[in-house]
């Protein structure tokens, strides 16, 4: 076990994990931070996703080993209030069904709405590729993309 000074969402935590557990599990089990969820576990859909320095991240595959002192947000410090312009845009087209891929949805689309915040509608299909909708609400989600980077 070694132990681990992580700063998350703009807080410092210190857990003592081994040094092989995903950044997922710590998030999940030992900090309670359960917007973040576990689907796959290989980093193929995108449920887990997190940024690292405004980059999103599959948590799930992530050792924490490997975060060192890099900022970690999750959907939990995505805003204070819920009111980040992709989460406005995903209550007023209301994109979720089951809602399982939301937080991960949505934070794939704020790192990249952050690089390219006039994307063009192929840009966003593209961008948002690398997350699974179990639901297929992939035209909701990408008119809520394009709908956020009208009102940033």
């Amino acid at each position: 076990m070694a132990n681990y000074n992580l700063k998350i969402n703009g807080q410092n935590y210190q857990v003592d994990v081994e040094d092989d557990t995903p950044l997922l599990w710590v998030l999940r089990d030992h900090l309670g931070l359960v917007g973040t969820k576990f689907s796959c576990g290989i980093a193929q859909c995108g449920a887990c996703m997190v940024h690292i320095n405004g980059e999103s991240t599959y948590s799930c595959t992530l050792p924490v080993s490997s975060v060192g002192s890099d900022e970690v947000t999750t959907i939990e410090g995505l805003s204070k209030n819920g009111d980040h312009p992709v989460q406005k845009a995903w209550d007023e087209i209301d994109v979720a069904q089951c809602g399982y891929c939301q937080a991960g949805q949505i934070m794939q689309a704020a790192a990249f709405l952050r690089k390219n915040p006039n994307p063009s509608m192929e840009e966003i299909e593209n961008a948002m590729n690398r997350n699974l909708c179990r639901c297929g609400t992939y035209h909701k989600i990408r008119e809520a993309v394009a709908l956020a980077a009208k009102t940033k």
